[in-house]
């Protein structure tokens, strides 16, 4: 663990804490590792879903009937 962490109060469903402590035991990770690296993996997910979303704020809109239209057109559908 890094030396300069912060500790913060997490309050998990039952399973879900049983399922960490049993991946943290199988792995020899400890419980607040395994939570950062599964946090750390959705940010970086969310920052590239926004990377994307801003990449394409130019496009023109479409609805979805036009969409569904395309699709079938090109045979996906």
């Amino acid at each position: 663990m890094a030396s300069l962490t912060r500790r913060a109060t997490v309050y998990f469903d039952p399973v879900i804490h049983r399922l960490l402590r049993l991946k943290a035991a199988e792995t020899a990770q400890s419980v607040s590792d395994l939570v950062n690296d599964a946090l750390r993996v959705a940010m970086t997910e969310d920052a590239e879903d926004l990377e994307a979303f801003e990449a394409r704020a130019g496009e023109p809109l479409i609805s979805y009937e036009e969409m569904l239209k395309r699709l079938r057109a090109d045979g996906r559908l």
